[in-house]
């Protein structure tokens, strides 16, 4: 996808790139360019990326490399400079701008991408590793360093550095690890077979890493003990609050309770001596009444049928860990729904999950009445004392 914008400064950058790379540049020459703009559109299509971040992401990646015409080193840093030069301000606001900046600093080694765009140009950068060039480019790669440093690469050296150098290397698009990852993993493998001689140290890495990836596939098919206790610690983190809750409900209807008996015992007798405060008293009894309400609303529980189907135990679309679903039920059936359950472990943990977050939901609806019993009740009895000053206040003589 090109528009009139990416056009124009992808002839900006292929004109620097033709005319100003030097020929000792083999790998990081135009073609390589290309290929990184390619790779981003294809990227960046598979992640839905908005018109307006393809446009600034290809830019991007068109100027990435064109710093390698004034230097070799630190290179993106003069990419940006080179782009700062040839761009229309008119172009870009200047957090676009600002985006383009970071998009291409973001390319330089060891790359630490943050954004969705940055992992993408990255991914596009590299995207050789998983792809039947990888071998060929490295030793396109391998001739330009030996051509710029002035130095000659020994075969072995530099099979083991691009060894370590692709090991350590993932793709950080979940697209890029799904399309490129088999091919990344089989390079991987092709160039570790080049590597004549490992030191100890490696050889014991190597085999802590195949152990640890044996590790990993076991881990992918049975759920981690780890996962387990989450879900442990988070219902019993919930049940707590949602005890704490309770509690500070029953704190509130004690407290109103208490305030209604006093003023209603207090004040019924001498309410035709004292006739100036009932507008206060009668204030903060409706106040103390409205949070006893509230708070008993916060706490009163709703139960449902308490019954499912076979079906809905086929379909997965009922939690047997939560008792609001089968109380209404048989033992037999219950036991049968159980028993399905804990033979697929993807409903089992499914099931856990829509325990926590239905206890957080029947959290949330707590804490939010809770939470309008107590302004209800901090609002309502600061109204009624200062309507009590007021009327004594009022209704005091002046002595002169």
């Amino acid at each position: 996808m090109e528009n009139d914008t990416i056009k124009k400064y992808r002839d900006l950058a292929e004109k620097i790139l033709a005319n100003n790379i030097s020929p000792d540049l083999v790998y990081h020459t135009i073609t390589h360019t290309r290929l990184v703009v390619s790779a981003f559109e294809e990227i960046g299509t598979a992640m839905n990326f908005s018109a307006r971040e393809m446009e600034i992401g290809l830019i991007a990646a068109w100027f990435h490399d064109t710093g390698y015409s004034k230097k070799y080193t630190l290179h993106e840093l003069e990419s940006v400079q080179i782009f700062e030069k040839v761009r229309n301000k008119e172009d870009f606001t200047p957090a676009e701008v600002s985006v383009i900046h970071n998009l291409i600093l973001s390319t330089k080694m060891p790359q630490k991408p943050e954004t969705a765009l940055a992992k993408a140009l990255c991914d596009a950068d590299l995207i050789h590793l998983g792809t039947d060039s990888f071998y060929d480019l490295s030793k396109l790669l391998k001739k330009e360093m030996e051509s710029v440093f002035e130095i000659e690469i020994g075969k072995e050296k530099w099979n083991r550095d691009s060894y370590y150098f692709i090991r350590d290397h993932t793709y950080f698009t979940p697209y890029a690890n799904e399309k490129y990852g088999a091919k990344h993993k089989e390079n991987t493998h092709l160039i570790r077979s080049k590597v004549k001689e490992f030191t100890k140290q490696d050889k014991t890495i190597e085999k802590l890493e195949s152990k640890l990836e044996k590790v990993n596939e076991r881990l992918d098919k049975k759920p981690t003990r780890g996962v387990e206790t989450m879900f442990r610690i988070t219902s019993r983190n919930h049940l707590q609050l949602s005890s704490m809750a309770d509690s500070k409900a029953n704190i509130m209807i004690s407290i109103n309770t208490i305030l209604i008996s006093i003023l209603i015992s207090g004040y019924a007798g001498r309410m035709a001596e004292y006739p100036e405060f009932i507008l206060p008293v009668i204030t903060l009894v409706l106040v103390s009444l409205a949070t006893i309400v509230l708070s008993v609303l916060a706490t009163r529980p709703s139960v449902s049928e308490g019954k499912f189907s076979k079906q809905d135990i086929i379909d997965k679309k009922t939690n047997l860990l939560f008792f609001g679903n089968f109380h209404g039920m048989n033992i037999e059936d219950y036991e049968w729904g159980v028993s399905e359950m804990l033979k697929d472990s993807d409903y089992l943990y499914s099931s856990l999950t829509r325990d926590v977050f239905f206890l957080g939901k029947v959290l949330g609806r707590k804490y939010k009445i809770l939470r309008m019993a107590y302004t209800t009740f901090m609002v309502g009895f600061v109204v009624s004392i200062l309507m009590l000053l007021a009327t004594i206040y009022w209704k005091t003589p002046v002595l002169i």
